[in-house]
């Protein structure tokens, strides 16, 4: 993190050594047929590059003997335990920033093409071999009328051919081109980077949404006892432009309305993500009891952060107050042992509380996945 975190590239051979794809080509191929699961098909036949979006049925794929084709299928630690747990060893970066685990799996040619990305990303090799190009050039010009942010003038510096076990990490707009030399699995391991827009544009409507302590009162509106006829009634009268400029340079904000709104905001699951509450929920004695012998662990699509004062789940907010003595290793670990939840459950508050998240699904009993 000190020496190459968005500074440089870093190849590292050999870095998982073993390492299984998390998933095979047809349980994949199953993954992109599912409505909640995004996933794109770029293909390169007759150098000519096309784009589709998914749901993928089986019979929608090119035949996987047929060259210069690339699925990608986004979010796979959401649907998959073996990507989550791949993913687990990432979280030496802060989970506000973790984003997910994509899998790229590729024929022989297949690429997206030479481009960049606005964040970070480890690109893991899991099956096969691909061959990666990049350099920190300057000129991000992109090809017109393409349906893909494809570079127009790629002029690559490094040339690595990754095999599995293999991995490559490229900082923010470190320009690239990943091409598969037979059949090959790509996992990518990317991380949020909002920009300043939509941070302005989100935190903007968290204020509006929730309000601030130091935002103008309610029942505080426009007035203008001092506007005279006018002959020109469509024109926008300056006093007006003045007098709202003045009401919204009242408004005030704090560090804390910050923080608060980045846990909501980070810890928001994606649009697709649904829940899966259990079938036949337990009661709270036998899901305490079940707890005591097995332990919890957070559900993969679960998202939990915390500060000094509160805590943050699936996009809402809560006081930390007594869960401090427990939640934050509790996030940190995404388990929790069976005689740690024995300890807590003397506090009867506790055990509703996990109760309560077990029957939203948002935890599951078990302490591993």
């Amino acid at each position: 993190m000190r020496r190459y975190w968005q500074k440089k590239p870093l190849l590292i051979r050999n870095a998982i050594p073993g390492i299984v794809a998390p998933l095979s080509r047809d349980e994949l191929f199953a993954l992109a047929d599912d409505d909640e699961v995004e996933s794109r098909l770029v293909t390169h036949f007759r150098q000519r590059w096309t784009l589709e979006h998914g749901p993928f049925s089986g019979d929608a794929l090119p035949s996987t003997r047929r060259r210069a084709w690339t699925l990608l299928v986004q979010g796979v630690d959401l649907h998959n335990d073996n990507a989550r747990a791949l993913l687990e060893r990432f979280r030496f970066v802060p989970d506000a920033r973790l984003d997910d685990l994509m899998i790229s799996y590729a024929t022989d040619g297949g690429g997206v093409g030479p481009h960049f990305d606005s964040y970070d990303v480890f690109l893991l090799q899991v099956h096969g071999k691909r061959r990666w190009r990049f350099g920190a050039q300057r000129d991000l010009t992109l090809r017109g009328g393409l349906p893909l942010k494809v570079l127009e003038h790629f002029e690559p510096e490094e040339e690595w051919v990754l095999e599995p076990g293999d991995m490559l990490y490229l900082p923010p707009h470190i320009a690239h081109d990943g091409v598969a030399e037979g059949e090959c699995m790509t996992c990518s391991i990317g991380f949020r980077a909002p920009s300043a827009s939509e941070l302005t544009r989100q935190f903007l409507y968290y204020l509006a949404e929730r309000g601030t302590e130091g935002a103008p009162a309610d029942d505080t509106r426009y007035r203008d006892p001092q506007q005279p006829a006018v002959a020109h009634p469509a024109a926008l009268p300056p006093a007006l432009v003045e007098r709202v400029a003045g009401m919204l340079s009242k408004m005030r904000w704090r560090e804390a309305d910050v923080a608060s709104f980045l846990g909501t905001y980070l810890s928001e699951p994606k649009p697709a993500v649904v829940f899966d509450p259990p079938a036949r929920p337990l009661d709270e004695a036998r899901f305490a009891a079940r707890a005591a012998r097995a332990g919890l662990r957070l559900d993969r699509k679960t998202i939990l952060l915390y500060d000094a004062c509160r805590y943050f789940l699936n996009g809402e907010q809560y006081v930390l107050a007594k869960a401090k003595k427990w939640l934050p290793s509790f996030a940190d670990q995404r388990r929790l042992s069976g005689k740690r939840f024995v300890t807590l459950s003397h506090d009867s508050s506790v055990t509703a509380l996990l109760h309560e998240w077990y029957c939203a699904g948002w935890i599951r009993l078990g302490e591993l996945a």
